[in-house]
């Protein structure tokens, strides 16, 4: 299970096998998963660690010594954006409840994370916030919200995540990342950048003022949807509710423009999305998803025809290194490679989902130098590569920010 160094030491060993078979029970029920996964997978889920054993090592692609001093050369060069992740589970830490669920994560290990991501030279990264992880179990179908939220549940919960992220940047774990200078800062002293997200807008109710109290706490990404239907808008992972996004959503989604922050509409259906970008002013993100193929099918994939609706807009899709349809990382560049086809050099990105993804391919930020050092090897030029490991985030995170 992933914990720091001190707390696995800590921990007897009958405490330590009992988690790890706890942690391996969740991954194998959540077939569905934090991004959602195939059942097909869920029967034998590998062990997670951190340490030497989270490293690619087999990469199912060829890369010589002189790809890889590529890979690293490129991020000490230009600036590498996640556009989303869970570093180190920090959205678990100083939890006041306790769920089946939050108990097989296991304990954080923040630290460990923002230093293996200072290592791998990562510039910045979207440190997504759970919104609804308090509703959240586990069932043979995978994880759905278990039940709706109580009063004032949905904002508490938002303020103690929200506290976590402040209490990085204050602690200097993290840099801030509050606008695209100051990740270009944290680039230029190899210092990783934390733009707050939060993934799911239930926190917001029906309060737009939410919105504005959100950008003012640092937030600048919202998925707006995730595992509980909320009052935004439906769920690719659940049957419709609204058939789309609701006026409410429309009128958060027409806020979060006016505030600055950036519309995910990763885990939302092609209806919330089409719907969205007839309301919205500014470029939108999908933040950690893949394209579907005839061999490949999964709620959490989109199709062509989804992808290029939120390139048309300006906006970008972040490919993410699942176990959905890829097993090695040479797969996942694949994937990446079919997002470039489909929607152009412009509107693609990288969204590993680390620390909260089912059957990761990528494991360890000291792997990150890995992409563009396979993106080069496959012949992309160093601008496109560019692009894609981060230019393409600062667009579209300066478009949104723009007049602010």
């Amino acid at each position: 299970m992933p914990t720091s160094p001190s707390s696995e030491l800590d921990v007897p060993a009958c405490a330590r096998t009992s988690r790890r078979t706890a942690l391996r029970q969740l991954l194998a029920v959540a077939a569905s998963g934090i991004v959602g996964w195939p059942k097909a997978h869920a029967d034998n889920p590998p062990p997670v660690a951190h340490g030497a054993d989270d490293r690619l090592h087999d990469l199912g692609m060829v890369l010589g010594p002189d790809d890889r001093a590529r890979g690293a050369a490129f991020v000490d060069r230009h600036p590498s954006v996640d556009v989303h992740c869970h570093p180190g589970r920090f959205f678990l830490k100083n939890l006041p409840y306790e769920t089946p669920t939050s108990r097989a994560f296991g304990a954080p290990f923040e630290a460990r994370a923002l230093a293996d991501m200072n290592a791998g030279r990562v510039s910045a990264a979207l440190f997504a916030g759970v919104s609804d992880m308090r509703l959240l179990e586990l069932t043979k179908d995978g994880i759905r919200a278990a039940r709706e939220f109580g009063e004032g549940e949905a904002l508490a919960d938002y303020r103690r995540q929200v506290a976590e992220l402040k209490e990085l940047v204050k602690s200097r774990l993290a840099a801030p990342g509050r606008t695209p200078r100051e990740i270009l800062d944290a680039a230029h002293r190899h210092h990783t950048a934390a733009v707050f997200a939060i993934e799911g807008g239930d926190f917001i109710e029906d309060r737009l003022d939410r919105v504005h109290a959100a950008f003012a706490d640092g937030v600048r990404a919202i998925t707006i949807v995730h595992y509980h239907v909320n009052q935004i808008g439906d769920i690719q992972t659940a049957a419709p509710v609204h058939n789309g996004l609701t006026p409410l959503g429309k009128s958060i989604v027409r806020e979060m423009n006016s505030a600055g922050i950036v519309v995910d509409l990763a885990h939302a259906t092609f209806e919330v999305c089409r719907d969205a970008l007839e309301v919205a002013s500014r470029p939108v993100i999908l933040s950690h998803t893949n394209l579907a193929r005839p061999t490949v099918q999964h709620p959490r994939l989109v199709t062509v025809e989804h992808a290029r609706l939120v390139a048309s807009a300006g906006g970008l899709i972040g490919s993410v290194p699942s176990g959905i349809g890829q097993s090695t990382f040479g797969e996942y560049v694949d994937s990446i490679q079919r997002l470039i086809d489909a929607v152009g050099i412009d509107h693609v990105a990288i969204g590993t989902d680390m620390d909260a993804n089912y059957r990761p391919i990528l494991r360890n930020y000291r792997d990150w130098s890995l992409i563009p050092a396979a993106l080069l090897a496959r012949g992309l030029d160093e601008v496109s590569v560019a692009k894609v490991m981060g230019g393409n985030f600062l667009r579209v995170f300066a478009a949104v920010l723009a007049h602010h």
